[in-house]
C-alpha cells in the first residue's frame, strides 16, 4: 500500500485551518481542504501493515489502506467505491469524527506521525460529489415489507438507506423540522456546513426514502398505531436526556443545557445568518461546564456572538500532554490533552472545577462559584480554593444520560441498567422492534451511529426476510 519507504520520506501533513482571528467573524466551516498533490503524498505514507490496526480503531472497519492507496495513485473513482462500502455518509465523518483510525495508525507509535487518514477520507467525498459520481441506488426489486425508523439522525439514516436498498418501503418519522438530528441542530456550521447535510437528504429521497418531519412518536403519533401499521420499527431517537447540574442557583434563568443553547444558535443561523435567538451569548460572561466537544461547540459560537467572555471549565483534572502508555497505550484512543479549535480562539479553559452553586438577582444568574478539586473521581475538594467569577450564561455541557423513555416504554421495550434500550444484536424485547446508535449504546461517536445503523438495518432485513418466507 502507498510508496514503498514513502512514511520514512514524506512528513505527516495536518488539515490545514483558517486563520481563528478571521472564523471567528463567520459561520463558515474552519478546516480546509489539502491540495491534491499533497493527498497523494499522505496517501503515500500509508505503509503495507501486516496487521493495519486502523481497521479496529475505525468502529466502521473501513477500508483504509485500499483507498490511501487509491489515492496516491490517483484513482478517485475506485476509492469513493471502497469508502462507501462501509460508510454511508463520509462527508459527516470526514468533518465531525476524531479518527480513532488515525490513533490506531501503527505510524502513531511516534506520537503525532499518524497518516492523514481524516483528510483522505473528506476529500474522497468531496471529489466524488463534485464529479457527479454520488447518485441514487434504489432498489431493483421491491419487498412489499414497510418500515419505520424514528429519528433522522446519522444512525436512523444510516439504518434508512440500507433497509431501502434492500428492497423495503421506510419511512423516517422526525420530531424537528429537517433531518440530520444533532448533526443538523448540535453542531454548528463552522463544523459542518447544513447544505452538506441536506445534499445526502436528497439521495435518500431520490432512492424512495419517505420522511415526516415535525412528527414527534408518542406525542403526535401513538406508538403502537405506529408498530401497527409498519411491519418492523428502528428506534434511533439518540442519548437526549442530559446530565444537570445539582446545585443551588441551577433554577435561576440563564442557566442552560448545552443542547438548548446549540439549537437556537444553529436555528438562527439557519434563518438569517446569525441574529441573537431566544438563548444568547452576546455581551455575556459566558461559562460552559464541561470539556468535551459539545462544550467547545458552546465556546465556538459564543466567540461568534461576542461574549464579554468564556471560560470552559472540566470537572476531570487536566490530561497529560502526551499519551500515558501505562493508561492508554497504542493503539488504543490515547487519553491527552488536546487543545480544542474554540479554546484556540480564544476563551479560558480550566480542570478540577468542581462547580459548588449559582448565585444572582432577580431570578437571573450573576456568578458562579467553584472550588478545585483532587481532579479524580471521588474528586475531593481541595481547602481554600474557593473561587467565584461574573457569569450571565452558564452552559451544561457534561454529557447525556440515556435516550427519552416514554417511547421506549409505549413500545415494550425492555431497558438496560443505565436506561439504554436492550437490544444486544440490535433487536429488542418487543417482537419487530430494534434500536441503533445512541439510544442502544449510549451517548458516542458519529462513527459509531453510523455503523449501529447499518448493522441494526442488517438485523431488521434478515427478520423481515423471514416474515416473507412465512407467507
Amino acid at each position: 500500500m502507498g510508496k514503498v519507504g514513502g512514511f520514512l520520506e514524506i512528513e505527516r501533513v495536518p488539515a490545514p485551518e483558517r486563520d481563528p482571528r478571521e472564523r471567528v467573524g463567520d459561520y463558515r466551516e474552519f478546516v480546509e481542504q489539502l491540495p491534491v498533490d499533497h493527498l497523494r503524498d499522505q496517501g503515500a505514507r500509508c505503509m503495507e501493515c501486516g496487521v493495519p490496526f486502523c481497521h479496529n480503531g475505525c468502529p466502521l472497519g473501513n477500508l483504509i489502506p485500499d483507498w490511501n492507496d487509491l489515492v496516491y495513485r490517483d484513482r478517485w473513482r475506485e476509492a469513493i467505491d471502497q469508502l462507501h462500502a462501509t460508510n454511508n455518509f463520509p462527508e459527516f465523518t470526514g468533518r465531525l469524527c476524531p479518527a480513532p483510525c488515525e490513533a490506531a495508525c501503527v505510524l502513531e507509535i511516534r506520537e503525532g506521525d499518524a497518516v492523514s487518514i481524516k483528510q483522505i477520507e473528506v476529500a474522497i467525498i468531496n471529489r466524488a460529489f463534485d464529479e457527479g459520481w454520488i447518485v441514487p441506488r434504489p432498489p431493483a426489486v421491491e419487498t412489499g415489507r414497510t418500515v419505520a425508523v424514528i429519528g433522522a439522525g446519522p444512525a436512523g439514516l444510516a439504518a434508512a438507506q440500507q433497509l431501502r436498498r434492500a428492497g423495503h418501503a421506510v419511512t423516517v418519522y422526525e420530531r424537528d423540522e429537517a433531518g440530520g438530528g444533532l448533526v443538523r441542530f448540535g453542531v454548528p456550521d463552522f463544523k459542518i456546513e447544513k447544505w452538506v447535510i441536506e445534499r445526502r437528504l436528497e439521495q435518500l429521497r431520490a432512492e424512495g426514502v419517505r420522511f415526516e418531519y415535525g412528527v414527534d412518536v408518542g406525542a403526535d403519533v401513538d406508538p403502537a398505531e405506529l408498530r401497527a401499521r409498519h411491519d418492523a420499527v428502528v428506534i434511533a431517537t439518540g442519548s437526549r436526556v442530559p446530565r444537570d447540574l445539582p446545585v443551588p442557583g441551577r433554577e435561576l434563568g440563564g442557566v442552560h443545557f448545552a443542547m438548548e443553547y446549540l439549537y437556537v444558535r444553529n436555528r438562527s443561523v439557519a434563518a438569517d445568518g446569525g441574529a441573537p435567538g431566544a438563548i444568547t451569548a452576546a455581551g455575556k460572561h459566558v461559562i460552559v461546564i464541561g470539556g468535551g466537544d459539545t462544550g467547545a461547540d458552546c465556546v465556538g459560537n459564543s466567540h461568534r456572538e461576542g461574549a464579554a467572555s468564556v471560560t470552559q471549565i472540566e470537572l476531570l483534572g487536566e490530561p497529560p500532554a502526551t499519551r500515558p502508555d501505562e493508561l492508554t497505550p497504542w493503539p488504543l484512543w490515547p487519553m491527552k490533552m488536546r487543545r480544542s479549535y474554540a479554546i484556540k480562539e480564544g476563551g479560558e479553559q480550566d480542570f478540577s472545577i468542581s462547580t459548588t452553586a449559582l448565585t444572582g438577582s432577580n431570578g437571573h444568574v450573576e456568578e458562579i462559584h467553584w472550588v478545585r478539586n483532587s481532579g479524580r473521581p471521588p474528586f475531593e475538594a481541595i481547602a481554600g480554593t474557593d473561587e467565584r467569577h461574573p457569569a450571565g450564561l452558564v452552559l451544561l455541557a457534561m454529557g447525556f444520560l440515556h435516550p427519552e423513555g416514554g417511547l421506549l416504554d409505549a413500545l415494550g421495550v425492555e431497558k438496560d441498567p443505565r436506561g439504554n434500550a436492550k437490544a444486544g444484536a440490535y433487536a429488542t424485547s418487543a417482537d419487530g422492534v430494534f434500536a441503533a446508535g445512541d439510544a442502544r449504546r449510549g451517548q458516542s461517536l458519529i462513527v459509531w451511529a453510523i455503523n449501529e445503523g447499518r448493522q441494526c438495518a442488517r438485523i431488521a432485513d434478515r427478520y423481515l426476510r423471514a416474515l416473507s418466507s412465512d407467507t
